[in-house]
């Protein structure tokens, strides 16, 4: 007797983005799963999926947004809830992964928790990690496991090339973003700028931008960074800019964190367009006339589609998603 497998792609959701997980199903012309989640009265995280998924090809989708620890351990709940309903392959799916800064240790008796989240996803029983923007690219080597890196870079060109902001530089915001803006100013066409900046004492978001490298005078500068957290480095890159003569400056990124003083730093700053991605959710409360946000749900259903159809992800991307 020769039996032929049948393959079935699932996708499932967290609690933390519904609404990027249902335009990644649309793009992707498929159902959410039912993870039927709930909290007991003493706050632990229940999951029981809705239907059998032995034998799937299961894709958790669960961006890691404030509160970050409950929407990792959701995920790892539903991880572990999957591997013991033996679905065939577990792909954990974080368009924003937590703890991401926390990739070294700057100083003595810190963790590496970036680490840390990778070997409890492991642990719990993913099989292949997506992830998009890492905040840098050494986090993938925290895996045992096939990490697939997107870039949010296509849809952030597109919206520039749209946009036609005219004389335009590209600026790194500091000197580990300069890949990036490189790789974003050789695909416009136009000039790149470097800002050097010096952090302040032990804070983190106390940033002071000291000098520009390049030609920045009379023309739209476009501050090009992974994450807007407090915002104090965008903002204090902004404002030098703006001294050194730039006649616009707009800031770009692809995780909207916005933790803290952020909205009320970029309402403040000499910047007229925040342009960000929905990687991490952003209720209409907290969305300032300054930002807009563009959708990164076909890039990750692509991606998606050539995990479950085993095919190259990098192809995607020209292989620009490696940077």
């Amino acid at each position: 007797m020769e039996l032929v497998p049948t393959r079935r792609l699932e996708l499932v959701t967290g609690r933390s983005h519904p609404e990027l997980a249902q335009e990644i199903a649309q793009c992707l012309g498929v159902s959410l799963g039912e993870t039927n989640l709930r909290e007991f009265a003493d706050s632990e995280i229940h999951c029981r999926y809705g239907s059998s998924i032995r034998g799937v090809d299961l894709f958790i989708v669960q961006t890691h947004a404030a509160p970050v620890n409950d929407a990792i351990m959701e995920q790892l709940i539903m991880i572990d809830a999957a591997k013991r309903a033996s679905a065939k392959r577990i792909t954990v799916v974080c368009p924003y992964y937590g703890y991401s800064r926390q990739d070294r240790k700057s100083t003595g008796r810190e963790p590496i928790t970036a680490k840390l989240v990778a070997d409890l996803f492991s642990a719990a029983g993913a099989d292949r990690v997506v992830s998009v923007d890492l905040h840098s690219g050494q986090i993938q080597g925290f895996f045992d496991g096939p990490v697939d890196h997107l870039t949010a870079a296509p849809v952030l060109l597109e919206y520039l090339r749209r946009e036609q902001p005219g004389d335009v530089v590209i600026v790194a915001p500091d000197a580990g973003r300069v890949k990036v803006a490189e790789s974003f100013a050789q695909k416009l066409g136009a000039d790149l700028a470097l800002v050097h900046k010096r952090r302040q004492g032990q804070r983190s978001d106390q940033v002071e931008a000291r000098d520009i490298v390049g030609d920045v005078g009379g023309r739209c500068c476009v501050v090009i960074d992974d994450i807007i957290g407090t915002a104090g480095t965008v903002c204090a890159a902004a404002e030098r800019l703006a001294d050194e003569g730039a006649t616009d400056v707009w800031a770009m990124a692809t995780h909207a964190v916005l933790s803290g003083p952020a909205l009320d730093r970029l309402k403040a700053a000499p910047i007229s367009r925040v342009i960000l991605t929905n990687t991490l959710p952003l209720p209409p409360e907290r969305r300032i006339d300054k930002i807009e946000v563009i959708s990164v749900a076909k890039i990750i259903a692509d991606a998606i589609d050539a995990v479950f159809e085993d095919t190259s992800v990098s192809e995607i991307f020209g292989g620009q998603n490696l940077l």
